[in-house]
């Protein structure tokens, strides 16, 4: 069996003195997609941050091509783009200026890409203005369009439909499958039924995993 991606063995989390789940695996290759699903409070954006190294686990490791990502912490930054549960932008900047920033984190990209990239979300017309002046869904537009920049293939999403019109989240279904087609790895929460998947996606349960 090929070493994963990304590997979760025996994972425990205990989040306010309580334990939310314990003794989770999880293998990450090439083309999967996971959904991270479960009751709220049972860790699933924990899991998430675990993942990425944004947290310590109570319990069991995370491993990064089979090696502890304890010491790998710089060659999962290169891998992996996260984009939490908010839209994570600056209200002051505009679309083109978050945007530059945020893809400076992993490769800088030209004018023209980024301007590409927003087009591509929705945003034509709307690169130059502050993002104050943006509706709630239209920034949560900003954050997603770095999907549309070439960076890192490991794609840590939490709740990214929040905010989406009905366009929005089925552009946003069809990029997520592309991108694992293309040998990519996508790990999200979010309460919204998918209607388009991969043929590597899968759904975890993290209630499943409670003590």
């Amino acid at each position: 069996m090929s070493i994963p991606v990304l590997e979760a063995v025996a994972l425990a989390c205990e989040r306010d003195w309580r334990l939310l789940f314990e003794h989770l695996d999880l293998r990450l290759a090439t083309g999967d997609m996971v959904q991270i699903s479960g009751p709220n409070g049972s860790g699933k954006t924990s899991l998430l941050r675990l993942l990425s190294g944004l947290m310590q686990p109570t319990a069991g490791e995370v491993l990064l091509g089979g090696k502890p990502l304890t010491h790998q912490r710089h060659a999962l930054a290169q891998q992996l783009l996260w984009i939490g549960h908010a839209a994570g932008i600056k209200d002051l900047l505009t679309p083109v200026e978050n945007l530059a920033w945020l893809c400076a984190l992993h490769q800088r990209a030209d004018t023209d890409a980024l301007w590409q990239a927003l087009d591509a979300v929705g945003l034509r017309g709307f690169e130059d203005v502050p993002c104050h002046t943006l509706s709630a869904g239209q920034k949560r537009r900003v954050a997603l369009a770095r999907l549309y920049l070439p960076g890192p293939s490991l794609w840590m999403l939490d709740e990214p439909f929040t905010a989406l019109d009905k366009q929005g989240v089925a552009q946003l279904e069809a990029h997520l499958a592309e991108h694992c087609q293309r040998g990519g790895i996508v790990v999200l929460t979010t309460h919204h039924t998918l209607s388009r998947t991969p043929s590597g996606y899968r759904e975890l349960n993290v209630g499943e995993w409670a003590p």
